[in-house]
C-alpha cells in the first residue's frame, strides 16, 4: 500500500495502514515529507518556463493567459502576478478565474502548490477567492493541468486593473485600493523580440533576463565573457551579477543611462549570439575565467 492510497485522516487518529501508530507518526509523516521536498525547477517542462519564473520572482504586474487540459475542462486560465492579500487564486465574479504566483507557498514544489489552488478555484463559486493553505497532499501539478498547447505569453501592466472585471462597479474604495497598489510599481517592460526579458527602471534603467539553460553551464558561459570584457550590453552598460530562482539563472545588467526598452533588442542579440558561442565552448575553464566565475557565484542572490 503506497503512501497516496492511504486516506488522509486526523493526526491523532490511528493511521488507516493498520500500524497501530497515529497517522502523524506514520503515513502522515511520510506524506508531509513528500509535500515539503523541494523541486529545484518546478516550472520546467512547461512551455515558456522562463516566463513563469519571472513572473514569480521579478514582474510586479502581468497577466497571461493559458488553458486546462479537455481533463480538467479546457478552461481559460488568468495567470498572474499577484492578487489582493496575496490570495492563490481568485474565481472573479464575471467566472474568470485568476491564478496567482507571487503568493506564499509551504511545499517544496510551487507547481504542485499552484495547481492545488487553480483546482480549488475552478470548484469554487464565482465571486470566492482562495485562501492561503497548508501543505497541498500530492496530486497533479501544472504541467498534468495545463494545455501544453498554450504557452505562457505575458502581458505587463502598469497597474492592478485586472483584480477587478472591466464591467465591474467600482465604488471609491475599489478604485482607492487599486491605485494605492499600483502606486508601489516599477515601471517594467518586457522587452520586444526576446524570451523573458524585462527592462526595469529604478532610479537607473536595468535588465533582468531568465534563462532556461541549465545552471552550471549558464554561469561557466557568463563567466568566460566576463573574464574577457564582453559581458556587456553595449557602452555605458555593464553586467552586475544574477538572481537564482527556481533552478534558472537571470542575469542583470545595468543599462546605459536612458536606455529605452525599444534599445534594448539588438544590443541584447548581439550578446546572446556570443552567449551561444561560449555555451558551446568545452574547453576546461581558464584561471582568468575560474575567478570571474567564483565573482559571479558571489554575488547571486537567490529569490526565496
Amino acid at each position: 500500500m503506497t503512501t497516496q492510497s492511504i486516506p488522509v485522516v486526523g493526526q491523532r487518529e490511528p493511521c488507516p495502514c493498520g500500524s497501530g501508530k497515529r497517522y502523524k507518526n506514520c503515513h502522515g509523516r511520510e506524506r508531509e515529507q513528500a509535500a515539503v521536498a523541494l523541486v529545484e525547477r518546478p516550472f520546467e517542462g512547461l512551455p515558456n518556463e522562463a516566463d513563469w519564473v519571472a513572473l514569480r520572482d521579478l514582474v510586479p504586474s502581468a497577466t497571461a493567459t493559458v488553458r486546462t487540459t479537455a481533463e480538467y475542462g479546457a478552461r481559460d486560465v488568468v495567470v498572474c502576478t499577484l492578487l489582493p492579500m496575496m490570495w492563490p487564486a481568485l474565481h472573479r465574479e464575471d467566472g474568470t478565474i485568476l491564478l496567482a504566483l507571487q503568493t506564499t507557498t509551504h511545499s517544496g514544489d510551487a507547481s504542485r502548490d499552484a495547481a492545488a489552488a487553480l483546482l480549488e478555484a475552478l470548484d469554487a463559486e464565482p465571486g470566492s477567492a482562495v485562501g492561503p493553505r497548508d501543505l497541498p497532499g500530492p496530486g497533479p501539478r501544472l504541467q498534468d493541468v495545463l494545455d501544453p498547447a498554450v504557452p505562457l505569453e505575458p502581458e505587463v501592466h502598469a497597474d492592478f486593473d485586472y483584480w477587478v472585471a472591466e464591467d465591474a462597479a467600482r465604488t471609491p474604495d475599489v478604485v482607492s485600493s487599486l491605485e494605492q497598489a499600483s502606486a508601489s510599481i516599477v515601471p517594467t517592460v518586457k522587452v520586444p523580440g526576446l524570451a523573458a526579458a524585462y527592462w526595469v527602471r529604478m532610479g537607473r534603467e536595468f535588465l533582468r533576463w531568465a534563462r532556461p539553460e541549465p545552471e552550471e553551464a549558464l554561469l561557466d558561459a557568463l563567466a568566460r565573457l566576463h573574464a574577457r570584457r564582453a559581458s556587456s550590453l553595449g557602452p555605458g552598460s555593464r553586467f552586475v551579477g544574477a538572481f537564482r530562482s527556481c533552478g534558472i539563472v537571470v542575469p542583470v545588467w545595468e543599462l546605459a543611462p536612458g536606455t529605452e526598452a525599444a534599445d534594448v533588442e539588438p544590443l541584447a542579440l548581439a550578446f546572446d549570439a556570443l552567449l551561444a558561442e561560449a555555451l558551446a565552448t568545452t574547453t576546461p575553464l581558464s584561471a582568468a575565467e575560474r575567478r570571474a566565475r567564483a565573482g559571479l557565484v558571489s554575488r547571486q542572490v537567490t529569490l526565496r
